[in-house]
């Protein structure tokens, strides 16, 4: 049995990856703003919620630390995210700067504060977007949420090499076009099958292949 610790988990992607590693038999830790009522169901599953946790603010990261404090974590996963759909000529700055500090800023807070919990073969699963790849950008616009996940991956290649000698593994995960509430649910597959493919990573997930961009389907994707 592992001890998984998911942010963003009150919902969508994040909530069935609690329920998917719960049916697998794992200990899992359901870090979230605001305990949702599907969320609050799971705890009849063993999975353990840690509300208060806005991984964009300092409060936040405290309440997860203190939560987690003395309790070794085999994978975390750095799921929460926001989006918001901006476009050249009706920029909101507040609103790219807020995406900046729940989608980039907020993973690295809360890997950090969680650093002394991981330990050799401990995995860090960062959820990112294909949206975040340069080399992908053929539609323009979202400028708010290309240019946070670009920052996530980045983040997420200089966490993979300087924990790397512990032994951590640092995977960066497109999770696919999900139908979640964040997209208006469109999309292609459902939060279910993406938690089955983006658990199918992490465990394929070793230190040779730290620091890689990969689709939850297997595919390897472009800076």
């Amino acid at each position: 049995m592992s001890r998984i610790v998911i942010t963003g988990a009150s919902r969508g992607i994040g909530l069935e990856l609690c329920k998917y590693f719960a049916r697998q038999g794992h200990e899992v830790y359901a870090a979230c703003r605001v305990i949702s009522a599907a969320l609050y169901q799971l705890s009849d599953s063993g999975v353990i919620a840690i509300e208060g946790v806005d991984v964009s603010r300092d409060d936040g990261i405290v309440n997860l630390r203190s939560a987690l404090a003395g309790k070794s974590i085999d994978i975390l996963i750095n799921n929460a995210g926001v989006l918001e759909s901006d476009k050249l000529g009706d920029l909101a700055y507040a609103d790219i700067d807020h995406q900046f500090q729940v989608n980039s800023v907020g993973p690295l807070r809360v890997t950090e504060a969680l650093t002394e919990n991981l330990k050799t073969g401990s995995k860090v699963a960062m959820i990112t977007s294909r949206m975040g790849s340069i080399t992908d950008n053929s539609s323009g616009g979202y400028y708010g949420y290309r240019m946070s996940k670009a920052a996530l991956n980045a983040a997420g290649v200089s966490l993979a090499r300087d924990l790397g000698s512990r032994g951590i593994a640092v995977a960066l995960l497109h999770p696919g076009f999900v139908q979640t509430d964040m997209v208006g649910f469109a999309g292609d597959i459902t939060p279910a099958v993406a938690a089955e493919r983006l658990a199918a990573r992490i465990d394929e997930l070793t230190l040779e292949s730290s620091g890689s961009f990969w689709h939850a389907n297997g595919e390897r994707l472009p800076w």
